[in-house]
């Protein structure tokens, strides 16, 4: 059997495939595109948490979600009054008790500071730290004079007296850390940037 010319232009604008098969593959090309976004900016970029504890009130309260801007590490600086979330050390398991994989805590020594405290006052080179921030008081645990090595952090929450940080299990190391808090989220009556 010959084709003839009328019949090939015909077959030639035949659609390839339906409508409906055509944008059912659309969909799925849009879906995975999204997920694959989203896993990258989630890898990459911003992740949020839950938290757990009262140690950083009133600053963050039980249950609050915030965001962390991962980038902020790699690409910015670290700096006094940052709070950031950052994997666990050893320590915190055995000083503290607590089986949390992730914590968040206020940056209050950078490295190369000269830290200690006297009374309610944490001492950064020999100058009173101005908390420009809220917190609760007392300080509770004290100081000890320390200087903060190369490459980590001297971090404490703002529940002072209710917090277990770097005053019982040390400084957190920069490759511990996952990211700066930038926004609480949730809930939505405190949504704000932090």
């Amino acid at each position: 059997m010959c084709e003839t010319p009328q019949n090939a232009v015909a077959a030639s604008k035949r659609p390839l495939a339906s409508p409906s098969v055509v944008r059912f593959v659309e969909w799925v090309a849009i879906i995975a595109v999204a997920v694959a976004l989203s896993l990258f900016v989630r890898v990459l970029v911003f992740q949020t948490f839950y938290i757990p504890s009262g140690s950083m009130e009133p600053t963050l309260l039980v249950g609050d979600r915030i965001i962390v801007d991962k980038l902020a590490v790699d690409f910015g600086t670290i700096n006094r009054g940052d709070i950031i979330v950052f994997h666990a050390t050893p320590a915190v398991a055995t000083k503290c008790g607590s089986a949390d994989v992730d914590l968040v805590k206020r940056v209050v020594a950078v490295p190369g500071d000269r830290i200690s405290s006297s009374g309610n006052n944490i001492l950064i080179n020999g100058h009173v730290l101005q908390e420009r921030w809220t917190h609760n008081e007392p300080l509770g645990p004290s100081i000890t004079l320390e200087t903060v090595k190369a490459g980590n952090y001297f971090v404490i929450g703002d529940n002072h007296d209710n917090s277990c940080d770097s005053r019982f299990w040390g400084l957190v190391p920069k490759g511990n850390i996952i990211g700066k808090v930038f926004l609480r989220v949730w809930p939505l009556n405190r949504l704000s940037w932090i």
